[in-house]
């Protein structure tokens, strides 16, 4: 009876020690995944409700501006052939007529010039900020005689007197006083309304047949208009001149053009485009009927300007910093892991996991910090709880003394390196990849001279002699 027991636990005694440890450990790091998958389910949650707010501020004050203009339109009348049924003797037949239908042409200025203030300030809705910005800007260029012969339009069929000069602008709740245009001398009084396809809000002037432009005609306007977050440009003068001042000190010049001439210091910023419109793919003039006409679709791709965004997103950075949370488990996993095979000791896995938890604690205590203080001083603050607690705890199993310098400067270390990786977006991974071969490295160096076998082979003895203690019954 009792070589048949030892012979049923043999296949047990043969089971790796450290492959059980490690499978075992294996376990309970990706179970901190899911303490980790809820911080970041919180993030997105508390970044949904920061973008209402935003949206609830910006609603009153003015969204994100682009001004696309101004665009001379003027309808004419065209001509086709259609067929018509016709009854002739009590038979049908196919005729072709003529038949005419209205459409529109659309000239752009020869010369476009841009120049102005724009002003942002940062409004609140509890704990959360908008950027929003009142912009002064003063619209001038010239527009050229429309050659109707270019567009194979006969100028008898041009309804002169329907003729409008247009601007795009996304939303009109940020203008601010009347506009009037001047051109060629005379001021017309802009409308709300847009008269560009795909365009739902913009202003309009009606010059009608008096404003006949049989020659170059200046044209200048004033506009006063309130936004958030932006302001673009679309470059649809053949040469297009922009410059805007603004004491904005950490301005992102976005779009299809960057300025020519930029200077950012702590004082603002000033910018200069100077635009051809060989950049852009529509042309001068074009009619509704070419297929290129200035829409949204056309107009868009070519827009450019500034962003006036908050430099530091802190919710960005949690949310890069939430993605290393397996790296930061890994790391002191194999730390304590060393720690056993390399002196002995026993680490339960609760007490892995409960070092584990501690590592996510910190990812939830710095979203919630960083909504109310400096990024910086939340990381600050968030690693200094956590280390001093995965310490303190630690120094009870670790038996004190130098594995718990090791373990408190690895914590200070990680969470180091992860900040300065948080701060250089672009090297993140070369910073990331850095850092883990160097750890590799180190592990591989540590155990160069482990003998496995020989401690997976005195571990079954241990457990055979506790065996041959407490024979079965």
């Amino acid at each position: 009876m009792s070589q048949k027991v030892s012979e049923f636990h043999c296949p047990t005694k043969k089971i790796s020690y450290s492959g059980i440890k490690i499978l075992g450990i294996g376990v309970v790091a990706l179970g901190l995944l899911i303490p980790a998958a809820f911080v970041r389910s919180t993030m997105g949650e508390r970044m949904t409700r920061r973008n209402e707010a935003i949206a609830e501020i910006t609603s009153s004050w003015g969204t994100p501006q682009t001004i696309a203009g101004p665009i001379l339109v003027i309808p004419y009348r065209y001509y086709y052939m259609t067929t018509k049924k016709v009854e002739v003797n009590g038979k049908v037949y196919d005729k072709e007529i003529q038949t005419s239908a209205v459409a529109n042409a659309y000239f752009l200025p020869s010369h476009l010039e841009i120049s102005g203030n724009v002003t942002p300030k940062k409004l609140h809705r509890g704990i959360y900020e908008a950027v929003v910005y009142s912009g002064n800007l003063k619209i001038s260029g010239d527009f050229p005689k429309p050659d109707w012969q270019a567009l194979k339009i006969n100028e008898s069929n041009v309804l002169h007197e329907d003729a409008v000069v247009s601007f795009a602008i996304p939303d009109l709740r940020g203008a601010k006083g009347a506009m009037t245009l001047s051109l060629a001398g005379k001021d017309f009084r802009l409308l709300p309304g847009s008269k560009l396809p795909d365009f739902t809000s913009g202003v309009y002037a009606i010059i009608g047949k008096d404003m006949r432009i049989s020659r170059e005609s200046r044209f200048s306007l004033d506009v006063n208009l309130n936004g958030s977050a932006s302001i673009a440009f679309a470059p649809i003068g053949v040469r297009n001149i922009v410059s805007l001042h603004s004491p904005w000190q950490d301005p992102k010049f976005t779009g299809a053009f960057l300025p020519t001439n930029r200077t950012v210091s702590a004082d603002g910023f000033d910018a200069k485009w100077d635009v051809s419109f060989y950049g852009r793919n529509y042309p001068q003039q074009s009619t509704e009927r070419s297929g290129s006409c200035p829409d949204r679709n056309t107009l868009t791709p070519s827009f450019f300007g500034v962003s006036f965004l908050t430099p530091v997103d802190s919710y960005r950075n949690v949310e890069r910093a939430v993605k290393y949370a397996i790296l930061f488990i890994s790391i002191v996993f194999a730390a304590f892991f060393l720690f056993e095979i390399l002196s002995g000791l026993k680490i339960h896995p609760l007490q892995y996991a409960l070092v584990g938890l501690a590592l996510c604690l910190f990812f939830l205590m710095l979203l919630s910090l960083s909504e109310f203080l400096p990024f910086w001083l939340a990381y600050l603050f968030s690693a200094i709880v956590v280390t001093m607690m995965s310490v303190l705890y630690g120094a009870t199993f670790l038996k004190g003394g130098k594995k718990t310098v090791i373990l408190a400067a690895e914590l200070a270390g990680i969470y180091a390196y992860l900040f300065v990786v948080l701060q250089l977006q672009d090297y993140s991974l070369l910073m990331g990849s850095v850092l883990l071969t160097a750890i590799l490295g180190a592990i591989m160096y540590a155990t160069r001279d482990v003998n496995w076998y020989a401690i997976d082979s005195s571990l079954r003895e241990a457990g055979s002699d506790k065996e041959s203690s407490h024979p079965p019954a």
